[in-house]
């Protein structure tokens, strides 16, 4: 005998939901009046499941139809008969949303008048001995510093452009 369990799933809309989602109120009542008596039973039985029991069900139905995962967040594409004013949105969107966070600064070159300054400055911002900070210095063009928020970059490329090199951020 089965005792009310609060993990049981609803077999019916609730209503703030029904009135903020009409066509899921049309839906749920469509397929209702057009089910078959066996459908029914297999909807009655599935709405008698606990939240457990359901996951075990959607997982079995899944391996048995391999059906595959889905991403969180729906489909990974867009339909193929999308409006070609909604993919061109949609194209717009995707650069800003991709804007770069992380730099990398590069040593490009520097005066040789500042090299000693360069070094000291290379040796601080990088924790590196004085020997192998010139030995940086001195095998320029290289790789400074990777993943470095933008502020930051900006910053140490202003420094650097002071004491007489020339930084890049890519």
């Amino acid at each position: 005998m089965r005792i009310g369990n609060p993990m049981r799933v609803s077999s019916s809309l609730p209503k703030s939901v029904a009135t903020t989602c009409p066509q899921q109120q049309r839906r749920h009542n469509s397929t209702e009046a057009a089910a078959s008596p066996k459908i029914a039973g297999i909807v009655d039985q599935i709405s008698q499941l606990t939240l457990l029991e359901t996951a075990d069900l959607v997982a079995n139905l899944k391996s048995r139809l391999n059906i595959p995962d889905l991403p969180v967040g729906g489909f990974a594409a867009a339909p193929a008969a999308a409006p070609a004013a909604a993919v061109e949105e949609a194209e717009e969107a995707a650069p800003a949303a991709q804007e770069k966070t992380l730099f990398s600064i590069k040593l490009q070159a520097f005066d040789t008048g500042a090299k000693p300054k360069v070094i000291k400055e290379i040796k601080n911002l990088l924790g590196l001995s004085l020997v192998d900070s010139k030995k940086f210095v001195e095998s320029a063009p290289k790789m400074m510093k990777d993943s470095v928020p933008k502020e930051e970059a900006e910053k140490i490329i202003a420094t650097m452009k002071g004491l007489g090199a020339t930084v890049i951020m890519e």
